[in-house]
């Protein structure tokens, strides 16, 4: 079974006796970045794609990272292995970078050391029924913040946004929120991309949301196979025509949308376990994730054995 551990200024310890400095900026503005990949047979995938969004995500912020790239590989290989995975066991990896720890003060000093942390667990397992027959999505009342106030594509360490939002869609009783802009366009939900089947074509939303790396990844598998991905605004009034609905992030995959609720409480039904064209998202990415294992079983970074 895998242990949950994390890293922290070089130590390794369980994830429950893990602490941070609390001056440290990640905890007291979420002043921070970060990225989360798994394994796939002990391989890490997309670890490249990874880590320059994380790039980006500080470049955004203007932080420059002290932690070279195979500072951070070493680390994370540490953090993996004393997490002690058995044969066939995959993990969850969180690699966050805090701007470091200073005065108590918003205006950060430029002299200030990042931070680097580590969070392993075992690879989720998700609830098999929402696959098998799909989640259920809220839109909230709460909108999603401005791109002109803070740009999505900063994966950072403040999500209060989507916690006040997903609190108030499980209230509602659903799984996720769907959140929409100030103009009432469709962004993403709490920490996933969304898709929609709208007069017969795969739309996804384009802009006021994260360029989501399985997102990216499902788009040109998309393009393989010759069918059009429309990456366009979405807008609230547009979702009761749509037929289809499916989620995608890292540790979800792909995974089908099964009814939708508006603000006012209106539900629109999706097909349970998937229509014809989440279904077909479904079977190109797990093919594509089996193909990626078997052309890199001798490239895995981490050895579980030794």
């Amino acid at each position: 079974m895998v242990k949950a551990v994390g890293y922290i200024d070089g130590a390794i310890s369980g994830l429950a006796d893990t602490r941070i400095p609390v001056a440290d900026r990640g905890f007291l503005y979420g002043d921070s970045v970060y990225e989360v990949f798994r394994t796939y047979s002990g391989i890490p995938f997309l670890f490249d794609e990874h880590y320059q969004r994380l790039l980006n995500s500080a470049r955004l912020i203007e932080m420059n990272i002290n932690q070279s790239k195979q500072e951070i590989i070493d680390a994370v290989k540490r953090t993996v292995r004393a997490s002690l995975p058995a044969a066939g066991e995959d993990v969850y990896t969180r690699y966050q970078i805090t701007r470091g720890e200073g005065p108590i003060d918003l205006n950060p000093e430029l002299s200030l050391q990042t931070r680097l942390v580590i969070i392993v667990k075992a690879a989720p397992q998700w609830n098999r029924e929402f696959y098998d027959n799909g989640v259920t999505l809220a839109v909230p009342k709460l909108r999603r913040n401005s791109v002109n106030s803070l740009d999505p594509n900063i994966k950072g360490g403040n999500y209060l946004n989507n916690i006040i939002a997903l609190g108030e869609a499980k209230k509602r009783g659903a799984d996720d929120c769907l959140m929409l802009d100030a103009n009432g366009l469709v962004t993403e939900c709490s920490n996933s991309n969304v898709w929609f089947v709208v007069d017969g074509k795969l739309v996804t939303p384009a802009g006021g949301n994260l360029d989501g790396l399985t997102r990216r990844s499902l788009i040109s598998l998309f393009a393989d196979a010759n069918i059009e991905v429309v990456q366009r605004p979405i807008h609230s009034k547009e979702l009761a025509d749509a037929t289809e609905c499916f989620v995608t992030s890292a540790t979800r995959e792909v995974m089908p949308v099964r009814a939708l609720y508006s603000v006012g409480g209106s539900k629109i039904e999706f097909p349970s376990g998937g229509g014809q064209q989440t279904r077909q998202a479904m079977t190109i990415y797990k093919r594509m994730l089996e193909d990626f294992v078997k052309e890199n079983k001798e490239h895995a970074w981490f050895d579980f054995f030794h």
